[in-house]
């Protein structure tokens, strides 16, 4: 089927440009039409020039993945247009105009498609559940059930965002610690490997004994000279083997209970997931969720396997007739606040209200936690590097001395 590319206005009178395929010119500005596109310039593509920008534009699809922000400005951009009153397939054409991210864009274009075959939004969504999640498309079809669409999307858009905004916080603060840790690695493979075998080599040649921090150093640098290719092949290794353990369900466990345990981190692991937990249950929940099937989502949501198996275990003894906070201290992973919380929520009709408390507070939690580690970091990276550089010194300098005393 030949394909045509269009410039024209869309219904508002923006500009437009795109591709589209049918059977002849004529069938392709109608086609345009029939989208709300008015075409002002069609022209049939080459093959090969076809071919070129297609490939260019998988190319790109395969390196470009869908950003959780992008997904964040989209929802709220459809929630948008949805309370202006523009029906769900005008609106989705407008999205396709306005997203950048290619690989959205397409998805958003499929999704299309599939509404004006009579699919439901949420329905067309779930084929695509690397873009669009289970909460999601849960959310999204409660709002389309409720009627109260607009509502779930914006919804939907400050939990993306909120989310968003933790991980960059995280991410940003750590940011400093790591690029030292890699700089300063580095510099001391540099030393190690170059520097200090041409400054050690005079000591050699002396004859002397040397003292043990000198030969331990000089042992140090001699096996990262020779023997690099072995580190690198062992660390390559390594990596490999623990991800492929992370992969299996025992590894997987194992991973997960050793970050809630680790000295420094498995408090801030434990406050984020429990965090996401009270977040995402409570905005479920007051999207109209049943709570059996919010339970479900929440557990593939904290992104850690011993919580997830703590709220499955809550998730069947509440099925059997108990209440929520019950199942869930018996579980003994969540703190007593969470548990007190959480009762009391159910004890007023207000759990999402006290979900959303915990949530927050867990989320100011989470930020002192981020602050104090950071400012613990850094003097220990100090420290560190310290102690190493002056052991370095120590071990060049102590043979030094001795060459000086003997002259003397």
């Amino acid at each position: 089927m030949p394909v045509y590319q269009y410039k024209g206005l869309d219904a508002s009178g923006k500009s437009i440009r795109g591709m589209i395929d049918a059977d002849s010119p004529r069938s392709a500005r109608m086609k345009l039409r029939g989208g709300g596109i008015y075409p002002s310039e069609l022209q049939e593509e080459t093959h090969s020039e076809t071919s070129r920008l297609q490939a260019a534009r998988n190319l790109r699809t395969i390196f470009q993945r869908v950003r959780l922000q992008d997904t964040a400005v989209m929802t709220r951009q459809l929630a948008t247009l949805i309370g202006a009153g523009v029906p769900l397939v005008p609106a989705l054409n407008a999205l396709i105009t306005q997203v950048d991210n290619d690989t959205l864009r397409k998805v958003i274009t499929q999704v299309r498609e599939r509404v004006n075959e009579g699919s439901t939004l949420s329905d067309a969504m779930k084929s695509y559940p690397r873009v669009f999640s289970d909460l999601y498309t849960n959310m999204v079809n409660a709002g389309e059930a409720s009627g109260a669409l607009e509502v779930v999307l914006l919804r939907l858009a400050d939990f993306i965002e909120n989310q968003v905004r933790l991980r960059n916080k995280i991410h940003s603060t750590l940011a400093y610690p790591i690029f030292m840790l890699f700089i300063g690695s580095g510099i001391l493979l540099f030393l190690l490997t170059f520097v200090i075998p041409s400054v050690t080599q005079i000591f050699q040649d002396s004859n002397r004994v040397l003292p043990a921090p000198t030969i331990l150093l000089l042992t140090i640098s001699e096996f990262l000279k020779n023997y690099w290719w072995l580190l690198v092949g062992v660390t390559i290794g390594a990596v490999m083997g623990c991800r492929r353990y992370i992969h299996t369900e025992a590894g997987r466990m194992f991973f997960d209970r050793l970050k809630l345990h680790l000295p420094l981190l498995g408090g801030l692991t434990t406050k984020i997931a429990i965090s996401r937990f009270a977040r995402t249950l409570a905005t479920l929940l007051n999207s109209g969720i049943p709570l059996m099937t919010s339970l479900g989502i929440v557990r593939t949501v904290v992104n850690n396997g011993v919580i997830a198996d703590a709220i499955g275990c809550a998730q069947e003894n509440i099925r059997e007739g108990q209440e929520i906070h019950t199942p869930l201290a018996q579980c003994n992973v969540f703190p007593p606040l969470v548990i007190q919380m959480v009762s009391i929520g159910e004890r007023s009709g207000e759990l999402e209200h006290m979900l959303f408390k915990v949530a927050e507070s867990y989320d100011n939690e989470v930020e002192s936690s981020i602050s104090s580690l950071t400012s613990m970091l850094e003097p220990i990276m100090i420290l560190v590097m310290g102690v190493v550089v002056g052991f370095i010194v120590l071990a060049i300098l102590l043979p030094i001395f001795e060459m000086t005393q003997g002259i003397m």
